[in-house]
C-alpha cells in the first residue's frame, strides 16, 4: 500500500493562529445534551464534532481549546458521556459537539447499542456538519473500533480529521512509531482529511494549531 501523503502538525500562519485565538477567546457555552435525534438544536450554523474512544480525552481537549476547565465534563470513568453535548461557540458562530465515547465494552449492551445508533444517525444525517475530528490516543494508535466509526464517516461522506491526544505521554521514539501506524490506518479511509494534529491538553501543545485549523474551516478556506 502506498502511504497517503499526510501533513503532520503543519506550520500555521500568524494570521491563522490569531484567527483561531480570537474564535476561541469568544464565549463558548453548553446548550444541551441530546439523547435522540428529535432533540437536536437547529441546523442554523456550521458544526464540528469530536469523536473518540472512551477516555481518549475529548472533554479535556474541548476544555483546552476553549480555555474553560469545567466546560466539558471530563471523567476517569469510561462511558460517562452518554449524550451528544452541544456547545454554542462564539455566540452563534458554530455548534461544537462532544459525542459519546465509543468502544467501552463494560457498559450495558443495550446502552452501548443505543449510543452507537445515535452517533451513526447523527453523523449520517446532519447536513451542517463541516468536519468530524476523530481523536486517537497517542499512546495506543488506531484500534479496530476506531475503524468502525471511520467506516461510517466514509459511507456518509463526512470529512474527518485525526487529532492525536496525550502526545506528551509517549517518548519521542514511541510517538514516531505510533504516528506511522496512524498514517497507515488512516490511508484506508476515503473521507479522511490529509492532516494530523498532535496535541496535549495538559501542556497545551498543538492547541493553537487546532484552533487555527477550526477557524480556517469555519471561514471556508
Amino acid at each position: 500500500m502506498t502511504a497517503f501523503p499526510f501533513t503532520v502538525d503543519p506550520e500555521r500562519t500568524p494570521e491563522d493562529e490569531e484567527a483561531g485565538r480570537l474564535l476561541f477567546a469568544r464565549p463558548c457555552t453548553f446548550v444541551k445534551g441530546v439523547v435522540a435525534l428529535d432533540g437536536l438544536p437547529p441546523d442554523d450554523r456550521p458544526e464540528i464534532c469530536f469523536a473518540g474512544r472512551s477516555n481518549v480525552g475529548k472533554s479535556s481537549l474541548i476544555n483546552a481549546l476553549t480555555g474553560q476547565k469545567g466546560l466539558a465534563r471530563a471523567s476517569n470513568t469510561p462511558g460517562r458521556t452518554q449524550e451528544l453535548n452541544f456547545f454554542d461557540l462564539a455566540e452563534g458562530r458554530a455548534w461544537l459537539v462532544d459525542l459519546p465515547g465509543y468502544g467501552y465494552a463494560q457498559a450495558p449492551k443495550k446502552k452501548v447499542e443505543a449510543w452507537q445508533r445515535l452517533i451513526a444517525r447523527y453523523l449520517s444525517g446532519r447536513t451542517t456538519l463541516a468536519r468530524a475530528f476523530v481523536l486517537i490516543d497517542a499512546r495506543h494508535g488506531v484500534k479496530p473500533v476506531d475503524h468502525e466509526i471511520m467506516d461510517g464517516l466514509d459511507k456518509a461522506a463526512v470529512s474527518f480529521q485525526c487529532v492525536l491526544t496525550k502526545a506528551d505521554k509517549p517518548k519521542a521514539g514511541e510517538l514516531a512509531k505510533v504516528m506511522e501506524q496512524v498514517k497507515a490506518a488512516l490511508s484506508r479511509h476515503a473521507a479522511v482529511f490529509p492532516e494530523i494534529v498532535t496535541t496535549s491538553s495538559e501542556s497545551g501543545a498543538g492547541i493553537p494549531s487546532l484552533r487555527a485549523a477550526i477557524a480556517t474551516l469555519l471561514a471556508g478556506r
